[in-house]
């Protein structure tokens, strides 16, 4: 039990030393997204946002928030190279500018093809291995 309570006790310890990326850190992000955030995403102003956003935007989930960040990163980043220091990472990755809905395309490109290789897998598997194998259900519910 003592093991257990001490193993918590460090889990919460760095947890609370964990202070995310140095972009998100900087002030002058944290300030341009506060900013951003009660200037464009409340009230009217949200409408406004909403009437404005492209179709493809709100399919793929990107929020006024994250439409702040994203802006607020290049904000940062813009800073940054003025200054001529290395850029920054935001939320743990490297700034990428966005094409149409995708901030990392090249990313959403190799997950589709993961995806799609997993897929040509699954079926082969299913044609080549009986369904009464032990693993059968397993390795199905697996690929899904």
């Amino acid at each position: 039990m003592a093991g257990r309570t001490a193993r918590l006790v460090l889990l919460a310890g760095a947890a609370a030393l964990a202070s995310g990326s140095q972009g998100d850190r900087e002030p002058v992000y944290r300030d341009c997204l506060l900013r951003c955030e009660e200037r464009n995403c409340s009230g009217g102003a949200l409408k406004h946002f909403r009437s404005r956003q492209p179709i493809y935007m709100s399919l793929a989930g990107w929020t006024c928030r994250d439409d702040c960040k994203y802006e607020c990163m290049w904000v940062t980043v813009g800073l940054y190279l003025r200054e001529g220091h290395k850029v920054p990472q935001f939320h743990g990755k490297w700034p990428f500018s966005r094409f149409l809905c995708f901030q990392e395309p090249a990313s959403a490109v190799a997950s589709f093809l993961n995806g799609l290789a997993n897929l040509v897998m699954l079926c082969r598997y299913r044609t080549s291995v009986p369904a009464s194998s032990p693993m059968y259900p397993t390795c199905v519910v697996f690929a899904w």
